[in-house]
């Protein structure tokens, strides 16, 4: 590992930096090698890590301290943020911002940054087709991402922005798979109305990342969004129907209705849907499927990833 490049996956037993690690880790060519940070090093995905060639670090977003000592002596870094851990975009904006500053510090050579559009730049906080949120934003865990993006541009990070899509995954664990009805049928309640929707597999993420980080510098100052496939919601419900083996309907409700579902998170969750729906063009101009595709080939269409994890999402 010597002679490895150093990448720093900042979140890597998470979904997004545990892609890249395990990506990585799992090439035995690659002209990388991975330095892992966790909060806790002991978890049982952290000692997975480390078992599979990782070098495990302690470090966390909100201690510039720490993560600035974690970036010493790397050439790149995966930096994210984890708004659903705090719900916070002052803290959101905050840990982006120490990261930053951390790969500055470090010098390093490459920085892959999982940013997501701020949306006030489409749909003003004076704009009343959608509620402000938090004072100041429209969605949240989007605005604060797209807010700090100057930051490391303006302190000259060498940096790839990379946009995500709605994670699949989100049908197995954030509950927002089918659910059965008064009519006993299952629905899957989007407010997206008519519009496509980007989706990806949170691992292919990851994966994508590690593709920007073997093209190297060319891919410095380059926006680049991930996506699997986009669909709209009949099309993901169609597609629901055949991998469960049972019927699955769209039930598209306003996003006024979905904000008032009442979850930690819906009123935010409602607005991005809202995004989608209204700035379809953007959303989807952005994440270009035969572009991701070329940075990682063996990323997965919405009937790949279901034909993996159709069990295990939870039919109410």
């Amino acid at each position: 590992m010597a002679d490895k490049k150093i990448i720093v996956v900042v979140g890597a037993t998470g979904a997004q930096g545990g892609g890249l690690a395990h990506a990585i880790l799992a090439d035995k060519n690659s002209e990388f090698s991975v330095r892992a940070i966790t909060r806790d090093v002991n978890s049982d995905k952290a000692k997975a890590l480390a078992a599979l060639g990782a070098e495990v670090v302690s470090a966390d977003v909100d201690d510039l301290e720490s993560i600035t000592k974690a970036f010493e002596g790397a050439y790149g870094a995966y930096c994210v943020t984890f708004f659903w851990n705090h719900y916070s975009p002052e803290t959101e904006i905050k840990s982006a911002t120490n990261l930053a500053k951390a790969a500055k510090a470090a010098n390093l050579k490459h920085v892959v940054w999982s940013t997501l559009e701020d949306t006030r730049n489409w749909v003003p906080l004076s704009d009343d087709r959608m509620p402000t949120l938090q004072g100041n934003y429209k969605v949240p865990h989007f605005d604060a991402k797209g807010e700090v993006d100057h930051v490391f541009t303006d302190l000259g990070v060498p940096t790839t922005f990379l946009y995500a899509s709605f994670y699949w995954d989100n049908f197995i664990y954030f509950g927002a798979g089918p659910k059965k009805g008064p009519d006993g049928e299952l629905a899957l309640t989007l407010p997206i109305g008519k519009a496509k929707m980007a989706g990806v597999a949170a691992e292919d993420i990851g994966k994508v990342a590690y593709g920007i980080f073997k093209k190297g510098p060319s891919m410095i100052g380059r926006k680049i969004g991930v996506a699997g496939e986009i669909l709209d919601g009949n099309e993901m419900a169609s597609a629901m129907s055949k991998a469960i083996g049972q019927p699955v309907k769209f039930n598209n409700v306003p996003a006024a209705v979905y904000r008032s579902f009442g979850f930690p998170g819906a009123e935010d969750l409602g607005n991005m849907f809202q995004f989608y729906d209204e700035f379809e063009d953007v959303c989807n101009e952005m994440r270009d499927v035969p572009r991701a595709r070329e940075l990682a080939p063996e990323i997965q269409s919405f009937d790949t990833w279901l034909s993996k994890n159709a069990a295990k999402i939870p039919l109410e």
